[in-house]
């Protein structure tokens, strides 16, 4: 402060022809010390001073830079703005000093607390610890660096506090290790500490004792640069410590400044020159004469000659300069708002009238009007302004503890961070100059909880903080695309989660498909089907003219398994990908194939029944109904019955494809919708009353007499046939999706080789086995031929 004031003096182009004075007050450190001084500088002011006149008296305070305490200022800063003294502080960091309503007076040129609680949390978040414990001190310094943590660890959600605990001010055994021992058990790596030296002093003789090791430490600014706790013991522990500390700054001129001093400097107060007596006595090892004091034994008399510049002491190590550096600002800012007010032009002044403020009556409460107006960069570079709250531009330095091999220490200057004009904090650091105290020479982990990966979702744990959770994995349907995702979000309606539930893929086409071992199995049933119906076609057209393919009609024999290939190759329609013409095929191609097949069965049964009456005295008048061209109309006309059933349905309600989503949630079923109900319901009912019909007949005729066995296996077939049909009716409608379809394609093929094998099956046997019961006496049982 001496020196800004005398290098202010001295400068012509700040404060030109006007000379600043000072008086230094020592608090001690006490509440009651700095109140009593403010008081006293507040109370004493005296007559409006006079340029022309001596300055014997107490001079008027223009201003105060202090304290260095939050307590004490915060003390002291409520008096004083009674009074409208502008106060610069270089030390107090208390958040609660940014209250203009309490503090309408209050300055400062270090940051608050409330920045550097965002500056711890932004490095909390650059090396992703979310699992830490705060120690604070016992005072407003600690309890206001607690609260502005907290809040903004609510507001950010950037983590969360394993434990909170307040160090005591006094060395309390039971205390620190009850505080030491949480620490060891605690799951959480990181720890910070907003206090002072002092109480890091007292804490780290349990944390040695109790050896609780593996720790990252982050310093508060209040004992970042404490070298106090550099010592061989502590540093196992507090190596690798990250701190936030005060800005550092460069004083050009200060060391010849210091060098100038000495105790025989008569321009200097007598309290001045006290104090630089006993530095000069502490730093040579001496003592200065003075009547009725007896020089100590072993100690030389000081000459106040001693050259200042040979002595390797800290107080000349101006490599460090941090809250000097405030100081040194504080002093500059009330500099230049005194300086702002000689530059008013009278009549476009900020006061009353447009007046301007005048040396001679010069109220505190108008330098305050200046000083948050000042806008200044020092020789180093840095720009010194005040925000509406009184603080100064927020900016910190990042500082690492190393320790080396050989034991020495440390603190270097790893990075900075400051606030941007859009609030945001912008943390600049060299990873690569950072020393880790651990094995792996990295940063340490420190979760309560690991991440949760995609495809999961956090889930609390009860009774615990937010960090500590369990990671849930997604319901199917749902999916998290994001690390330690909160909800699991559904998936639109045509898609599903994958396996991993990390994204959605579009549903599973289901469909009887031709690929699959199901439909590979039906289709291949029916081709052996449409190649069996070739081959009986191929044995009837080669023995055409043999009693068995003659007897009853061998055209609608013909027919028969013609129409029973159709029906093995329809089945080909329900398998694969159902498309608009499949859908109307399938059922069109079904109908009127069966039609067409029961329709020739019925009437060969009729034709038996004819035949039998025929045989009987009298019974001959029935065949003429019977000949060969009504047996063809008769099919035509009941397959064209069929037929118009078809094209009816077709045209009025089509059956359609149609992506069924209802069965299933992770697939949609593509199946063919009938379209009208009542026109698949007609189509089966007539197909099922034509082999009633036939059954019916059949089963009367089955006891003919002789070896005319048509009637009976007409029956057996028939009977096959409507049990098949029957079963199918509640399977079909219990079967999902392309289950449905596989059921209709085993009805139609089980009825059609029930038909086949019933009805030609004999036949071929005997036909291909049997060929000596291939004539008409066999057959109508007259005698067994000769060989």
């Amino acid at each position: 402060m001496a020196f800004a004031v005398d290098e202010i003096n001295r400068n012509s182009q700040l404060l030109p022809n006007i000379s600043l004075g000072y008086s230094l007050y020592d608090s001690c450190g006490k509440l009651g010390i700095s109140f009593r001084a403010a008081l006293s500088m507040t109370s004493g002011r005296g007559e409006p001073f006079q340029l022309n006149q001596s300055c014997y008296r107490n001079p008027p305070v223009l201003g105060i830079v202090g304290d260095s305490s939050s307590t004490r200022t915060i003390a002291v800063s409520s008096m004083v703005s009674l009074y409208r003294v502008p106060m610069v502080s270089y030390f107090a960091t208390c958040s609660c000093l940014s209250d203009r309503s309490r503090f309408p007076s209050f300055f400062r040129t270090i940051p608050s607390d409330a920045f550097q609680v965002r500056a711890m949390l932004q490095i909390l978040r650059r090396f992703n610890w979310t699992w830490f414990g705060l120690l604070i001190s016992d005072d407003d310094y600690g309890r206001h660096a607690a609260r502005s943590f907290q809040a903004d660890l609510a507001q950010s959600g950037g983590g969360c506090l394993a434990y909170l605990e307040v160090v005591p001010w006094v060395k309390d055994v039971a205390e620190l290790q009850r505080i030491a021992s949480i620490m060891k058990k605690s799951t959480s790596r990181v720890v910070i500490v907003f206090a002072h030296q002092s109480n890091m002093i007292n804490l780290m003789e349990e944390v040695v004792k109790q050896n609780v090791t593996g720790l990252q430490w982050m310093a508060s600014e209040a004992w970042t640069a404490a070298k106090v706790l550099h010592t061989p013991s502590n540093m196992p522990f507090l190596a690798g410590t990250l701190g936030i500390a005060i800005r550092r700054g460069e004083i050009p001129g200060l060391r010849d400044f210091l060098l100038r001093i000495r105790p025989d400097n008569d321009t200097r107060s007598s309290q001045d020159n006290n104090l630089v007596r006993l530095f000069w006595e502490h730093i040579f090892q001496c003592q200065f004469y003075s009547p009725g004091i007896e020089v100590k034994e072993k100690e030389r008399l000081c000459t106040g000659n001693e050259v200042l510049r040979n002595i390797d002491t800290e107080f000349l190590d101006l490599s460090n300069l941090r809250p000097e550096y405030n100081v040194y600002k504080a002093v500059y800012a009330l500099a230049h708002a005194l300086h702002d007010i000689l530059q008013c032009v009278p009549g476009s002044g900020p006061f009353k009238g447009q007046s301007c403020a005048s040396l001679q009556g010069l109220e505190p409460w108008q330098i305050i009007y200046y000083l948050q107006r000042v806008n200044f960069t020092t020789e180093f570079g840095d720009q010194v302004s005040f925000d509406e709250n009184g603080d100064a531009l927020p900016i910190y330095d990042v500082m690492n503890w190393s320790l080396f091999p050989d034991g020495s220490t440390e603190v270097k200057h790893v990075g900075e961070v400051k606030e941007l004009a859009s609030k945001i904090v912008d943390l600049i650091l060299d990873e690569d100059k950072i020393f880790w105290n651990f094995e792996y020479k990295k940063p340490p982990r420190s979760l309560c909880s690991e991440s949760c990966p995609p495809g999961t979702r956090m889930a609390r744990k009860k009774g615990e903080p937010v960090c500590c959770f369990d990671c849930i994995p997604c319901s199917e349907g749902k999916f998290s695309n994001e690390t330690d995702s909160t909800e699991c979000t559904i998936c639109p309606k045509d898609f599903w989660s994958n396996l991993q539930n990390d994204h959605c893929v579009p549903k599973r086409m289901e469909f009887l498909s031709y690929v699959e071992p199901l439909g590979i199995s039906l289709t291949t049933a029916s081709l052996f089907g449409a190649l069996l119906c070739t081959i009986v076609l191929g044995i009837f057209t080669h023995h055409r003219t043999t009693p068995v393919v003659r007897a009853n009609n061998s055209e609608l024999s013909f027919i028969l398994l013609l129409s029973l290939k159709l029906c093995f190759l329809c089945s080909l329609f329900f398998i694969g990908q159902p498309r608009l013409w499949t859908c109307q095929l399938r059922h069109a191609a079904f109908g009127i194939s069966f039609v067409l097949c029961v329709s020739c069965i019925l009437v060969k049964t009729m034709v038996v029944l004819a035949v039998f009456k025929a045989s009987k005295p009298g019974g001959g008048g029935g065949l003429k109904w019977f000949g060969a061209v009504q047996q063809r109309g008769t099919v035509v006309f009941l397959t064209l019955i069929q037929a118009a059933v078809c094209t009816t349905w077709l045209v009025s309600s089509s059956p359609a494809p149609h992506e069924n989503t209802e069965y299933y949630s992770d697939r949609i079923v593509v199946e063919c919708v009938v379209g009208s109900r009542v026109g698949f319901g007609v189509l089966l009912g007539y197909i099922g009353l034509l082999a009633v019909l036939s059954f019916l007949l059949a089963f009367l005729a089955r006891n003919l007499p002789d070896n005319f066995n048509e009637a009976k296996f007409i029956t057996f077939s028939t009977l096959v046939f409507c049990a098949v049909w029957i079963a199918f009716i509640p399977a079909y409608i219990n079967s999902p999706g392309k289950y449905a379809d596989a059921v209709e394609v085993f009805a139609i093929l089980s009825s059609s080789f029930g038909l086949l094998l019933a009805l030609f099956g004999p036949k071929c046997y005997i036909i291909l086995l049997k060929p000596e019961k291939n004539t008409k006496k066999a057959l109508m049982g007259r005698g067994t031929p000769r060989s």
